[in-house]
């Protein structure tokens, strides 16, 4: 590797890469992602079920489970509990009446919306407006 490419992937604070400080800031998230969720009693993976189905619509169990790779059970397990709590909802799909559909209800979109001003505010208080809209671009690109 050339002396060009090792310092690009190099901080100027330091020998941390850029994959290191973004794997610490990941570990960050995810380890205050347990206070956060606290106040709603939920899961990481119940939240993560939310977003999908919040951000693609109503969809099959089995679309579900695709989207968040993990298996057809486990997809069950979390939208039993949502719908226990009444976040998400499932019915019939008309079009096929062996599956089911899952959608947000409307109080999963208040509790999506509650833990995201409340996530924002926990890790990206220390950001100002422009750093948190460039760094949601380059995650957007990074992502794509």
């Amino acid at each position: 590797m050339t002396q060009d490419r090792a310092a690009a992937g190099r901080e100027s604070a330091g020998d941390e890469t850029l994959a290191e400080a973004f794997w610490a800031v990941a570990r960050r998230l995810r380890d205050t992602s347990q206070d956060t969720l606290a106040p709603w009693d939920i899961t990481p993976a119940q939240l993560r079920a939310l977003r999908m189905l919040r951000r693609h619509g109503v969809m099959r169990l089995s679309e579900l489970s695709d989207r968040l790779r993990i298996a057809p059970r486990s997809a069950t397990e979390v939208v039993d509990a949502l719908e226990k709590r009444g976040l998400a909802g499932r019915r019939p799909d008309q079009d096929d009446r062996r599956a089911t559909l899952v959608e947000v209800t409307d109080d999963g979109g208040s509790v999506l919306d509650a833990i995201r001003g409340s996530e924002a505010e926990r890790v990206f208080s220390r950001l100002t407006p422009a750093d948190r809209s460039q760094l949601a671009r380059i995650l957007r690109k990074l992502r794509e």
